[in-house]
């Protein structure tokens, strides 16, 4: 019989090896997979991790998918790193959407050209409302993030559902479950022609170098991890644990819900029932392979954009189910649970 036992002093440079085994681990089970499949193994990890790569306009929808995972992964590596266990990124994105495409739908074509970023701050300020609902019931109740985060997720679903296909439908959408096409005033301006790629990635650029400040340099990133992980010695110091719950939610809300609103009035350009597909989940792996720190993450995000994009030129070329892209997320956590635990556990006999 075998058992885990603790090792007295987890290992610092395999803990930041860790994301790369567990990618490798990916890839050879990846291989199992495709010849379980029939495929061939070469030509199929050609399609999931290179073909994305070789031209510019690939790498441009690479970048277009890492826009979303990135900002909604530093708003839970903020909330990881504070002891908040949000899950709801994806709500707080999908919320987000919707508060963007709701002042986007005010627009016009007299409409000033600026009129974009007020789209983006609605979509900053609904995903911050989101998660402000997680943050009140977990301070004054005491109730689990976990489940109610979760549970948020669906809700926001379904009033996205509600919208497209009652009061914001199209009446010109031949009864089609979509809003109506925003107003170019309302749109992220593109930053290359011939591409979807717009000033999010911009925007991207300017949040991760602040999320870095603040969570390595700044004195309120400082208190809020402190009050997450160690509460008794940040009550001693006089730090807050509830302004870390606030704090955390806050600002995971706000990145999500901006990454909800660079979707609606980016490459989708309206509201439509199912407007991510399933970034915010996505986002907790990415975090954690990115070992919850803004560097990271860009890394983390960049291969699980390539996962999507894989995914999608699989089914097209291989002929794959569109699961295959939440098989391969499945085998990276998994694979990524497994190196932490041999990380901080070894086998003994019992």
């Amino acid at each position: 019989m075998l058992r885990l036992e603790a090792r007295p002093v987890p290992s610092k440079l395999m803990g930041y090896a860790a994301p790369v085994i567990a990618l490798a681990i990916t890839v050879v089970f990846g291989t199992l997979l495709f010849l379980a499949l029939g495929k061939n193994p070469a030509a199929s990890l050609r399609v999931f991790f290179v073909t994305p790569l070789e031209n510019a306009r690939g790498l441009s929808e690479v970048a277009l998918k890492m826009i979303p995972l990135l900002l909604c992964s530093l708003g839970l590596a903020i909330c990881y790193r504070s002891n908040v266990w949000n899950i709801g990124a994806e709500g707080q994105l999908v919320v987000g959407g919707v508060a963007a495409g709701g002042m986007a739908l005010l627009a016009s074509p007299d409409s000033t050209r600026a009129f974009f970023v007020l789209v983006l701050l609605a979509g900053m300020l609904g995903g911050m409302a989101w998660a402000a609902i997680t943050a009140l019931l977990r301070d004054k109740f005491n109730a689990n993030e976990i489940l109610v985060s979760l549970m948020l997720t669906y809700v926001g679903g379904l009033l996205l559902i509600y919208l497209v296909n009652g009061p914001w439908k199209d009446p010109k959408g031949f009864n089609f479950p979509y809003s109506k096409t925003f107003d170019a005033a309302a749109m992220v301006p593109k930053l290359f022609a011939g591409t979807r790629l717009s000033w999010g990635v911009l925007i991207v650029v300017v949040v991760l170098a602040a999320a870095w400040i603040f969570l390595s340099k700044s004195k309120a990133g400082f208190r809020l991890q402190v009050a997450g992980q160690a509460p008794l010695a940040a009550r001693f110091a006089g730090f807050s644990a509830r302004e870390g719950i606030w704090a955390s939610l806050l600002l995971c809300g706000a990145l999500s819900g901006l990454a909800g609103a660079l979707e609606v009035a980016g490459p989708l350009g309206q509201l439509t029932p199912q407007i991510s597909p399933g970034y915010g989940f996505a986002a907790i792996i990415v975090a954690w392979l990115g070992r919850l720190h803004p560097g990271g993450c860009v890394f983390a995000s960049f291969i699980m954009a390539l996962i999507y994009i894989g995914g999608e030129l699989s089914q097209s070329r291989l002929g794959l189910p569109a699961a295959i892209t939440g098989v391969f997320q499945g085998m990276l956590l998994l694979a990524l649970l497994t190196a932490d635990t041999f990380i901080h556990y070894r086998l003994r006999k019992a």
